[in-house]
Order: C-alpha cells, then sequence, then structure tokens
C-alpha cells in the first residue's frame, strides 16, 4: 500500500487570475481532502473544467502533506 500523502482540492473567484488571492473566503468551495495526487488532480480537473469559460475561478491543489510533514522529501 501506498504512503498516504494528503492532498486538499479547493477553489474559489479570485482578484486576479493570475493569482491565488481570493476574493472571498467564505465562499470558498472545499472539493475534499484526497490521500494521493492523482486522486486529487481528477478532482480539481473536473472543477477547473466545469468553469473553464470564467476567468475569475480557479481550483488549486495544495499538498497538506507538505504542511503536515515539511522534512518528507518531495514526491
Amino acid at each position: 500500500m501506498a504512503k498516504q500523502l494528503l492532498h486538499l482540492v479547493m477553489g474559489g473567484r479570485v482578484t486576479d487570475p493570475q493569482s491565488c488571492e481570493f476574493q472571498d473566503l467564505n465562499n470558498i468551495d472545499i472539493v475534499g481532502v484526497y490521500p494521493n495526487y492523482e486522486q486529487a488532480e481528477e478532482a480539481w480537473r473536473g472543477n477547473a473544467q466545469r468553469t473553464v469559460d470564467d476567468a475569475e475561478m480557479k481550483y488549486v491543489i495544495v499538498h497538506l502533506h507538505r504542511l503536515l510533514e515539511p522534512e518528507l522529501p518531495g514526491k
């Protein structure tokens, strides 16, 4: 069994499409937490494609495992 590496997928309306500064933190869409990057990417891709026509909507993958255990090597 592969080591669990937690990833958070979230999104929302940003102030600038080239940044990750969200306009309203109360309206962040928390898609979910996933045990590996592959599943997180699948969730991210579905949400990003659903909102592709809205330049102010951005979905991101946050590598929670790097925040929880920063001494682990990156994957």
